[in-house]
C-alpha cells in the first residue's frame, strides 16, 4: 500500500465509523504499524486544514475521528433540526473541572471540594456525555468513580487531558511556598 492508499483507507474508516477509532485498531485493520498510520493521519489532517474543507479529522487521546468543522455548525444544525448546544452552568463547569483535573473521582470528592451537593449536575454531565462512570472504588459502599469522555475532549478542542490549561495558584499560595523555602 502506498501513502495515498493508506490515507484513503483511513479516511474511509473514519467516515464510516462516525465515532472515534483507535489508531492501533486502524493499523491492525490495514496490516501496518501505528507509526505509519499516525504519520499518514497527520498528513491527512494537514490536507483537510489547508484545503479549508467542511470536515476535519481530529485526534482524541489515541484515537482519530472525522467531524464537521465548527465553522459550519450552524448550517449542519439547521439541516438536521438540531438545537444549539446550551452553555454549561457555572456549577457544571466547576464539577467538570474538578473531575477533569482529578479523575477518577467520586461524587463525594467533588462535593467535598465544592462544598455543596452535586448529584443533579453530575447526572446532567453524564447525560450530555461529558462525564462517565469509570468503575468503583474499593472502599465500603463501593462508590462510583467518574472521569471525562472523548466527547469532553472534542467539545473543549483538546487532544488529551495533558492539553488542559495549567491550574493557576492563588497569589497567597505562592507566597506561602516562598516563605517555606526561605
Amino acid at each position: 500500500m502506498n501513502k495515498e492508499e493508506i490515507s484513503a483507507a483511513i479516511e474511509a474508516i473514519l467516515f464510516a465509523s462516525g465515532t472515534p477509532v483507535e489508531t492501533e485498531r486502524i493499523a491492525a485493520a490495514l496490516g501496518l504499524d501505528t507509526a505509519t498510520v499516525t504519520d499518514c493521519a497527520g498528513e491527512l489532517i494537514d490536507t483537510y486544514e489547508k484545503e479549508k474543507r467542511g470536515v476535519r479529522i481530529i485526534r482524541l487521546n489515541k484515537s482519530l475521528q472525522m467531524c464537521s468543522d465548527k465553522q459550519y455548525g450552524a448550517y449542519v444544525r439547521k439541516v438536521m433540526d438540531m438545537k444549539k448546544n446550551t452553555p454549561l452552568s457555572n456549577a457544571a463547569m466547576e464539577v467538570l473541572a474538578v473531575v477533569a483535573y482529578n479523575q477518577p473521582v467520586t461524587k463525594a470528592f467533588v462535593e467535598q471540594i465544592r462544598g455543596v451537593d452535586c448529584s443533579g449536575v453530575m447526572t446532567s454531565l453524564c447525560q450530555k456525555g461529558l462525564v462517565e462512570e469509570k468503575g468503583r472504588l474499593e472502599l465500603p459502599g463501593r462508590p462510583l468513580l467518574y472521569g471525562t469522555t472523548d466527547h469532553f475532549l472534542r467539545c473543549f478542542g483538546i487532544e488529551t487531558l495533558e492539553g488542559l490549561p495549567p491550574i493557576e495558584q492563588k497569589k497567597e499560595d505562592t507566597e506561602e511556598e516562598a516563605e517555606d523555602e526561605a
